[in-house]
């Protein structure tokens, strides 16, 4: 096996079902996953759903229904999204799954015997919505003067018994990660938002509450279940085995999630990680949001948009490849139905795809079989160094979570591709130079492959379909592959015919109904 990569997304919370935001963070979990089992990588690939806390118990009141009945069902739309969008998971954890209930008692006791909880009352400001408790100083005011979280979600008095965590013991250790560690959170303005936010002081956590019993409950501690993000977290050690298991995946390599939880993640997560003599993950990504128009999604505008519309209306890959490539990666992106359609026709379906559509269809109706032999000239060779310049440059970039930009860098070696097969006219050569079109055709094949293996994370069916087609074997679609010259002759060897494709990116056209 090679070496291990663990990535997660953060679990959603299912109260409501899925929309684009959950539908984004999926995705681009996925292409990452996928890119590195390309790169020869050992993945373990963890989403889910996060279905303890007040919310959930509010949400099934509402409804009249089992709590655990209303977690069930709404956890399997977040399942049915992922699976929709041809999400590669390895696991989507619950909650309310039995080994994640071990974990996060195990943890709970490990901070225990740290000596970093203890039991005293809590009183103070809570945000039923955010699931978090917000200092007096961190609250804002709302239109008519009442107090808001930082989120600007309801806030209210809370008193309770409960248990808190040492928190601010671990201000310092905290301080010290950052300083260390720069790449612990990313993109940079989340780590100076982080930064400021430590600097300016840590008071405990309350960890455990009393006014519901929809959680995990307290080791020896009767009548109290885990705040929710203390549950929530730890599914991430839940996946990697803790505490039975060998850790191979942990710590893990990276925690894909919105900027609204970067807190969480990046200063909470860390301590009770600290405290537990456990370690830490190596990076923590905040990625932006996706707007509709460039406004926040809001029920009450009517600006929310199941993610199974939008795949009705353009299909999975070109959903994925639209966000991936329009939205740079960590900060707040904007799509529509026109944009979507712009997007995906101008690259992806006209440049990408009848590229290959007609050079494929080409191949097969006039020889039926990959050209043989041909007379090569230079420009060949300078095609093929564009392509390979192109593939790394994806390469170079998805390594660094530049998803965007390395869509772009690839885009560079299909226009490259599209320019040669316009300057070489290969329907012209059939009639007056034979042998050179041969080479030409040679030339674009291995040009395809190139294109398809590098972009296969971002649109799988689209380019999996192209390299069916030209009998790209699974085992030679990874990266190492990508420049291999003796693919054309094993292929040609084999004899296999080439039949007339399908389009694997087929043009879009503007529904109606999402205009």
């Amino acid at each position: 096996m090679g070496e291990p990569f663990y990535i997660t997304t953060a679990i959603s919370y299912p109260n409501g079902k899925p929309h684009i935001g959950h539908a984004y963070e999926a995705i681009a979990a996925d292409a990452i996953a996928r890119f590195q089992r390309q790169s020869g990588r050992d993945v373990r690939f963890q989403t889910g759903t996060d279905e303890h806390g007040l919310k959930m118990v509010q949400t099934a009141r509402d409804r009249g229904m089992a709590v655990g009945d209303l977690a069930s069902e709404m956890s399997s739309h977040f399942r049915a999204m992922c699976d929709n969008l041809n999400i590669s998971y390895d696991r989507f954890i619950r909650t309310t799954d039995a080994d994640h209930y071990r974990a996060s008692q195990a943890i709970w006791q490990a901070m225990e015997a740290a000596g970093d909880l203890y039991l005293d009352r809590y009183e103070g400001w809570y945000s039923v919505r955010d699931e978090a408790f917000y200092d007096e100083k961190e609250l804002v005011a709302g239109e008519g003067g009442e107090k808001l979280s930082p989120q600007g979600t309801p806030v209210t008095w809370t008193a309770e018994e409960t248990w808190f965590f040492r928190l601010s013991k671990y201000q310092q250790p905290l301080l010290d990660l950052y300083r260390d560690n720069p790449d612990f959170i990313r993109p940079e303005s989340r780590r100076n938002e982080v930064m400021r936010f430590v600097e300016g002081g840590l008071s405990d956590l309350s960890v455990s509450r009393t006014s519901f019993d929809w959680g995990v409950p307290v080791p020896g501690s009767p009548g109290h279940v885990m705040y929710v993000w203390v549950d929530a977290l730890t599914n991430y050690l839940t996946g990697a085995g803790y505490p039975e298991a060998e850790m191979r995946h942990w710590p893990a390599d990276l925690h894909l999630i919105g900027k609204d939880i970067v807190r969480f993640h990046a200063v909470y997560w860390p301590a009770f990680l600290m405290s537990a003599k456990l370690p830490l993950p190596r990076s923590v990504f905040g990625h932006g949001f996706v707007l509709h128009r460039g406004e926040k999604m809001s029920k009450s505008v009517g600006n929310v948009v199941d993610p199974a519309d939008l795949v009705s209306a353009f299909g999975v890959d070109a959903l994925r490849y639209f966000l991936l490539r329009e939205v740079s990666f960590g900060q707040d992106g904007s799509y529509s139905a026109e944009a979507i359609v712009t997007r995906v026709n101008a690259e992806l379906a006209n440049s990408f795809g009848n590229l290959a559509q007609r050079t494929l269809s080409f191949i097969a109706k006039n020889l039926g079989n990959l050209p043989e032999g041909g007379r090569a000239d230079d420009t060949d060779g300078v095609l093929i160094e564009e392509v390979i310049v192109a593939a790394a440059g994806l390469k170079a970039a998805f390594g660094d979570l530049m998803l965007s930009q390395g869509i772009e860098a690839w885009m560079r070696g299909v226009f490259a591709c599209n320019q040669y097969i316009d300057a070489q006219a290969p329907w012209s050569l059939r009639k007056t130079d034979p042998e050179r079109m041969n080479a030409v055709l040679r030339t674009l094949v291995r040009a395809i492959r190139m294109l398809a293996i590098a972009i296969l994370p971002v649109v799988p069916a689209g380019a999996g379909a192209i390299l069916d087609q030209l009998g790209v074997a699974e085992a030679e679609r990874d990266h190492a592959a990508i420049d291999d010259d003796g693919w054309y002759e094993r292929r040609v060897s084999s004899g296999a015919a080439l039949s007339v494709p399908s389009p694997a990116f087929p043009r879009l056209e503007m529904p109606v109904e999402t205009a």
